[in-house]
Parts: C-alpha cells; sequence; structure tokens
C-alpha cells in the first residue's frame, strides 16, 4: 500500500469548486459558539459539495483567524450566509422548497440509519453545544434526525455530528 500524495488527490481550485455542482443539501447552524467548529463544518462542507452553509445567531462568521485555522481555506470556497436567527434560515429554506431536519435527540426523532430524504432539497439544522438545536426550530421542522449511541455520554462534539450525518445523507 501507498499513501497517495497531495498531487494525486485530484483536488478541485478554488474556482473550480465555486463552478462545481452542489448537492442541494444545506447546513444551519443554531448558536454554535466554538468558531473552531465552525471551521470544521467548512471543511465538512467542502468535502461533500454542499450547497451552503447557514450561520445563524452568535455563530462566528468569516473572516475570521478562529474559523480559518480549522477551515484551511474551505470558508473561501463554500457559500454561507448569516441570518440574525434560526428561524429566518429555516423559513428561508421552506421557501425555496428545502425539507428542514433538525439533528437533536427528541421524541420521535427517526434514527439517522432509518432516514430518508424524500425531498431533492434538504436542510439540516445543528444545534449549540450545551442546549441543542432551539425547540421553536423543532418545531418548524419536518423531523429530528438522531444519531444512534451506545455509550454513556449519548453526546458528540458538532462538527462530529456533522461529519456523520452530512456523510449518512449524501451516501444514500
Amino acid at each position: 500500500m501507498r499513501k497517495l500524495a497531495n498531487e494525486e488527490l485530484n483536488r478541485l481550485s478554488r474556482e473550480e469548486f465555486r463552478d462545481a455542482d452542489k448537492r442541494k443539501l444545506i447546513i444551519i447552524l443554531d448558536n454554535v459558539r466554538s468558531l473552531n467548529n465552525v471551521g470544521s463544518v467548512f471543511r465538512t462542507a467542502d468535502a461533500f459539495l454542499v450547497e451552503a452553509i447557514y450561520l445563524c445567531g452568535i455563530t462566528g462568521t468569516p473572516p475570521n483567524k478562529e474559523i480559518y485555522k480549522t477551515a484551511l481555506g474551505a470558508d473561501e470556497t463554500v457559500s454561507w450566509k448569516y441570518f440574525a436567527t434560526t428561524m429566518e434560515a429555516v423559513e428561508a429554506c421552506k421557501q425555496n422548497g428545502y425539507a428542514v431536519y433538525s439533528v437533536e435527540q427528541a421524541e420521535g426523532s427517526i434514527m439517522l440509519n432509518d432516514f430518508t430524504s424524500n425531498n431533492d432539497a434538504t436542510a439540516l439544522v445543528f444545534g449549540n453545544e450545551v442546549n441543542g438545536v432551539d425547540i421553536d426550530v423543532i418545531n418548524a421542522s419536518a423531523g429530528c434526525i438522531e444519531i444512534p449511541q451506545d455509550g454513556s455520554k449519548h453526546s458528540l462534539n458538532i462538527s462530529v455530528s456533522v461529519g456523520i450525518v452530512v456523510w449518512q445523507v449524501v451516501k444514500t
């Protein structure tokens, strides 16, 4: 086995990324405090050709050196938009035909391994590191997606959650 060199990875240039067909998938960050988490979400969005990230409330926005530290330039390739409230982002998605799902442990949630969207366009809401997704946002969503967990914590870092959920959604 041989490790691939960077030149062999077929990376898109910034221009090629901007022109590439994106998945009809929007990531909504509901009051995410950690700028490192925000940067990591940008990298995940870049890796999976996500259409956009909606940054809401207290969530930090580029340009920001703390976001850049983990985004490694993905904050310059992935489209993003700021909304004062997460509900504004949710409503914008709905008006544009996106089915909105909150990623949260909630009564009646759909386990991620059982989730399939019946819509061509999907928006996923990920919540604050302490409080999760706001209850009003959950109630405005088409449903909740829950990541199955077997350990004692039943809690994952938001950037890890984004990676797991986006991978599962794009592979189906």
